[in-house]
């Protein structure tokens, strides 16, 4: 989850209108990916409660992306990173996951640390931010209330991470964010999640021939209690460039 503090963050915005689902996901298409009903549906309403949630959003922050979220960066990426949702003043506002909350701060100045990123901060979605082998992508594409996704709707969702996955290499490393991405990761793999426990730095070798690596989220509730150190984060995105520079 790109879970955000209570006070709204202020961050470049464009109003957005909707697309046809066979356009790119936002008016820039910087590495976004097309709205190709199968990876990712701009027009999805497959959650009622998500869709009544965005459907009031719209009324009450015109000027914010209010829709699902496509996934970011590289279509080719060998590193997938995997979160859960997008906040409501972060990825929801922006249209774009982990910009404009507090969680891509460390996320993205980690990616540029280790080479993923261009430039280590993520403003707007029209920013010229890019991902270098690297894509990062949601279990559910939606903002849920309170920054809550239900079991049913992260569920629903998993038909995207699922298409998704068709197009991950042997040798892919997806890099989970949480326990919910975790889980997700391995569904849309057809994998049963209790055969891979999560734990924060542990590294899973699938049977589908990926590496699944797990981190605690970089929320801002891990971080400032201490669970969730940036030298702890830095050491998953080290062990993860290990494992892609072995594989060239």
């Amino acid at each position: 989850m790109q879970k955000t503090a209570t006070k709204k963050r202020i961050t470049p915005r464009r109003t957005v209108s909707q697309p046809n689902s066979g356009r790119a996901a936002t008016d820039g298409g910087h590495q976004l990916w097309p709205s190709d009903g199968e990876i990712f549906d701009r027009n999805c309403t497959l959650c009622p409660r998500l869709a009544k949630f965005l459907a009031r959003a719209r009324i009450e922050e015109p000027d914010y992306w209010n829709a699902p979220v496509a996934p970011f960066g590289d279509p080719n990426a060998r590193l997938v990173i995997v979160g859960l949702a997008p906040g409501f003043h972060g990825a929801n506002a922006s249209g774009r996951p982990f910009t404009g909350d507090f969680a891509g701060e460390l996320l993205y100045r980690t990616l540029y640390r280790f080479g993923f990123a261009n430039k280590p901060v993520s403003i707007s979605r029209d920013d010229d931010l890019r991902l270098i082998d690297c894509r990062i992508t949601n279990s559910v594409k939606c903002v849920p209330p309170q920054n809550k996704p239900l079991p049913i709707e992260i569920q629903t969702c998993n038909r995207y991470l699922k298409a998704e996955t068709r197009t991950f290499k042997q040798g892919t490393v997806l890099l989970a964010l949480g326990s919910v991405g975790h889980e997700a990761v391995l569904r849309a793999l057809g994998l049963k999640p209790s055969m891979f426990k999560f734990a924060h730095g542990a590294e899973h070798e699938l049977p589908t021939g990926q590496t699944l690596i797990d981190s605690y989220h970089c929320s801002r509730y891990n971080t400032q209690t201490g669970r969730l150190t940036e030298t702890m984060f830095e050491a998953v995105f080290a062990r993860a460039r290990a494992l892609l520079a072995a594989r060239r």
